[in-house]
């Protein structure tokens, strides 16, 4: 019982860690876009998030590989729910940009 109890906090962990790495990304290429210094925001942030992301799976794996294989796939799923959360936030950005043009036309 134990053991399932920490492969689902081991779950839960890379779940946090794929959010904070593919969030800092998302937020990274925000803020380089329109920063004077954009390389060092994405080298930066490349090396805090790696950093983070690395030592997280070290202390997750406890060197069991079946522990890293969890953490990872925590990881790959968070994954995909930043990508379904940011392609919904620049839908919507692109709609109200489009509406926002149309009203100016009229």
């Amino acid at each position: 019982m134990n053991e399932i109890i920490y492969m689902v906090f081991v779950l839960t962990a890379g779940l946090v860690l794929g959010i904070l790495f593919f969030g800092g990304l998302w937020f990274t290429v925000k803020k380089a876009v329109t920063s004077k210094r954009p390389a060092l925001w994405l080298i930066g942030s490349f090396f805090i998030r790696v950093s983070i992301t690395l030592v997280g799976f070290y202390y997750l794996s406890q060197g069991s590989w079946k522990n890293l294989l969890i953490s990872v796939l925590g990881f790959i799923i968070a994954r995909t729910i930043i990508i379904y959360l940011t392609k919904s936030i620049e839908e919507k950005s692109i709609q109200l940009k489009k509406q926002t043009s149309h009203e100016a036309k009229s």
